[in-house]
């Protein structure tokens, strides 16, 4: 199942507004993902790691969530100075690493970086059901916003399904190996998969139907607009200024 280990807590973060939370982690990201200036990518970075202490979320499993995204930095390290063209910044025998390919590998690394971070600390701190709402607050239409919240319910199903099914191969013998049997017993699989995951959908539409489901979720929660909402806008406000004054400086 999906963790929501970051959704429970009592941080300043947990306590803003979930609604302002989604609107200034969209501004934050778009903003640190065309921005190109060091001075505003740097404050972005900082930002993120703020937003991270604030929210008081664990270190060690955002280390964890972090990990594929920094082993695809890595990667970028290991090709892009060597492939884009430029200034020599380094020579090894025939390679040579341009100055324009390193500037291009850590603008990449802290956008990435500074997004992942915002958003874990933004929004990973709710759960699923209340980033529902939320979009459903800020205008998201209701067929999307229904959409999300059913599938991210129905992965746990599907996922309980397979389960039943790797189970009872097991039970039968079934052993994986590089063989056609192998290969043939996965295809049975997935397709048993798709063929009880359609019936279950159906079932689960027609007790929805019988409960009076007519397309839209309601809930009781209410969203304070509390002095920590404030200072959380304000803050993050005056961070998305500073940023665009030091990409509008750099380039006078």
């Amino acid at each position: 199942m999906i963790e929501e280990v970051f959704a429970v807590g009592t941080s300043r973060i947990h306590r803003v507004d979930p609604r302002h939370r989604v609107v200034f982690a969209a501004v934050f990201s778009v903003q640190t993902a065309i921005g190109k200036e060091p001075a505003a990518l740097i404050l972005a970075l900082a930002a993120a790691l703020v937003l991270v202490l604030a929210a008081r979320l664990d270190a060690r499993r955002v280390l964890q969530r972090s990990v594929p995204v920094l082993a695809f930095l890595m990667l970028l390290w290991l090709v892009l100075p060597w492939t884009v063209p430029g200034r020599p910044w380094l020579t090894t025998g025939p390679l040579s690493a341009s100055m324009e390919g390193v500037r291009l590998s850590w603008q990449i690394s802290l956008k990435s970086i500074s997004i992942l971070l915002a958003l874990m600390a933004l929004t990973a701190t709710m759960t699923a059901a209340t980033l529902g709402h939320a979009l459903h607050h800020l205008g998201v239409p209701e067929k999307i916003v229904s959409l999300l919240m059913i599938t991210y319910r129905y992965l746990f199903v599907i996922e309980a399904e397979f389960t039943r099914l790797w189970r009872a191969a097991k039970v039968r013998g079934f052993r994986p190996r590089t063989n056609l049997h192998s290969y043939r017993t996965y295809a049975y699989l997935v397709g048993m998969l798709f063929v009880r995951a359609s019936d279950r959908a159906e079932r689960v539409y027609a007790a929805m139907r019988c409960r009076g489901f007519k397309g839209k979720f309601y809930t009781l929660a209410v969203f304070p607009a509390g002095r920590d909402t404030v200072w959380f806008s304000l803050g993050m406000s005056g961070l998305a200024i500073a940023m665009a004054a030091a990409e509008w400086t750099a380039t006078v």
